[in-house]
């Protein structure tokens, strides 16, 4: 069965940094472009970023500069950079794979905790 598992969440000091991973097992990880949405308490979820299968990239307009997203193929992870963390960053961050050719394959992590805070 497919699996996207997030990790590399925590608490983090404001101005601090944080890179989180998603792994991807049980599909053709190649194939699939790869993004990274937040959800903050009482708030919508919001997209964060994005990375196609052949390494094209498109950023949240407020968070472009402080985040970075990137992928692995051999090891069939993506990243998250998150630098100059701030605590409207505190949310949680859920990993999701979308297939390439047919945008109706799509699978969702389970959400990992960030958490900005002095």
């Amino acid at each position: 069965q497919v699996q996207l598992v997030e990790s590399g969440g925590g608490l983090v000091q404001p101005g601090g940094s944080l890179r989180l991973s998603c792994a991807a097992s049980e599909i053709r990880f190649s194939l699939y472009a790869m993004g990274w949405y937040r959800q903050a308490p009482g708030k919508q979820r919001e997209f964060v970023a994005s990375i196609s299968h052949d390494g094209r990239t498109n950023y949240a307009g407020s968070l472009k500069g402080r985040f970075t997203i990137s992928r692995d193929n051999t090891k069939s992870t993506v990243y998250l950079q998150m630098n100059s963390l701030n605590p409207e960053d505190t949310a949680v961050y859920y990993c999701n794979a979308i297939h390439s050719r047919w945008s109706g394959l799509d699978y969702w992590g389970q959400g990992t905790q960030v958490t900005v805070s002095s």
